[in-house]
């Protein structure tokens, strides 16, 4: 007998089966709306012959880029540049990681429109895989609307991005419980809502799979309370890190001051670090065994504890192109972390926790946006193609160097040469700070 053959929806089924989602979307709460209308999307025969993958969850959004070529006026328009740009924190390390050598599994939700069909216009013609990407009818892709001063600096945003939230659930995020079991790592961002986080988490400790947890921003980044016992890494800046340290200690107030405040002068890296120093040391007493702290122009700070290494050597990606290897090569020929990992080794060291400082290259700034999205996608790939955590952090600031000096949120290619001589000249100037 035949086997049953899958048919395609006619024109009046399909607008059938579009009113009946914009129903659905009003009546049924989402956790119920995607389970019941959008099963896996995965074939067994798919999943079992899946080739394990880095997993990232969060939002795919389309940035609307504003730059003034003249000191703005209030109440009229402006002259300058607009420009739709791909973006969302998650979508741009994902993005990152390819172009570095990686194929990672997204997991997010778009919409149903003109953001939505641009966004997976991008994805599709990069090769990604788009089976984890939820598309909703009626649901508004998130955007968000950046105003840039005419130096490239963000001076205001306003952002669109409930559709995350709110449809990006623990059902659908579930779905894929058998990628995310045996990918290398997971990463999420903390535009999930807290029930979403918790599911995504879980799943990846449960199997061993380290978290990487990525704040987006001040607000967001107390969400780390709810999921603190299953995070690995985590890759706050300054305030985010002062943020998720008051969420996680309600009875202690840790603080930070600004550099605006010092009216024009900057902190040294030592001032820095005694500032932070309280904060770092509580996440890495919660549990987080790796700790990026980013510093902008000032670099960053890596901090740990008992030592560097957090994956196991059977989880390393087997999704490695031709970049990958070559930029791995370049890396370790040129680029050791030898004396700094026999330092974490030796008895020098007379505390639990401590730190390496990083400098941050000089660059001609174009846009900041997609800097911090690089820096992270840069670690990530790197530790996924098989090289150590210290160099993987010298690769991500050189990708964030290049991110900086382009208009879009991820440079259209990198070159591994000039990134591994980058990452060569960062490692060499990294410092080491005890943190107890």
């Amino acid at each position: 007998m035949e086997a049953p053959r899958r048919c395609s929806l006619t024109g009046k089924e399909s607008s059938a089966r579009r009113r009946l989602e914009s129903i659905a979307r009003h009546l049924l709460p989402p956790e119920i709306l995607v389970r019941d209308l959008y099963p896996n999307p995965l074939s067994a025969e798919e999943l079992s012959s899946w080739d394990p993958a880095p997993v990232i969850i969060g939002g795919m959004v389309l940035d609307i880029h504003a730059k003034p070529s003249a000191h703005p006026v209030p109440g009229t328009t402006t002259p300058g540049k607009v420009q739709y740009v791909s973006g969302g924190v998650a979508r741009n390390v994902a993005e990152c990681m390819s172009k570095l050598g990686n194929k990672p599994f997204m997991i997010s939700v778009v919409g149903h429109d003109m953001a939505g069909d641009l966004l997976l216009k991008y994805w599709k013609s990069a090769g990604l895989p788009t089976k984890g990407i939820l598309k909703l009818e009626g649901i508004i892709t998130p955007v968000v609307s950046n105003i840039f001063d005419s130096s490239g600096e963000l001076a205001m945003a306003v952002a669109s991005v409930e559709a995350v939230e709110t449809f990006l659930t623990p059902g659908w995020i579930q779905q894929f419980w058998h990628i995310i079991c045996s990918a290398p790592l997971l990463m999420v961002d903390a535009n999930l809502n807290s029930r979403s986080l918790e599911v995504a988490c879980q799943t990846a400790a449960g199997s061993g799979i380290p978290v990487w947890f990525e704040p987006v921003s001040v607000t967001k980044s107390r969400r780390i309370a709810s999921v603190v016992n299953y995070i690995t890494c985590a890759s706050p800046n300054e305030n985010e890190l002062v943020a998720m340290a008051n969420a996680l200690s309600p009875g202690k107030e840790y603080s930070y001051i600004q550099h605006e405040a010092l009216k024009g002068k900057r902190h040294s890296v030592e001032s820095l670090f005694e500032m932070l120093k309280p904060a770092m040391c509580l996440l890495l007493q919660k549990g987080i065994k790796l700790l990026v702290v980013t510093l902008g122009s000032d670099g960053l700070f890596l901090c740990c504890g008992e030592g560097l290494s957090f994956m196991k050597d059977d989880l390393r990606s087997s999704r490695v192109g031709s970049f990958g290897r070559q930029l791995y090569d370049l890396v370790n020929e040129s680029c050791s972390s030898k004396k700094h990992i026999n330092f974490i080794k030796s008895g020098e060291r007379s505390s639990k926790f401590f730190a390496f400082h990083y400098p941050a290259l000089p660059a001609s700034v174009v846009s900041l946006t997609g800097a911090g999205d690089c820096l992270v996608g840069g670690i990530l790939a790197s530790i996924c193609n098989g090289l150590d955590v210290m160099q993987s952090v010298a690769v991500g600031i050189a990708v964030a160097k290049a991110a900086v000096e382009t208009q879009t949120n991820v440079p259209a290619k990198f070159s591994p040469r000039t990134v591994a001589d980058a990452a060569k000249q960062i490692l060499s100037a990294a410092k080491v700070f005890q943190l107890e």
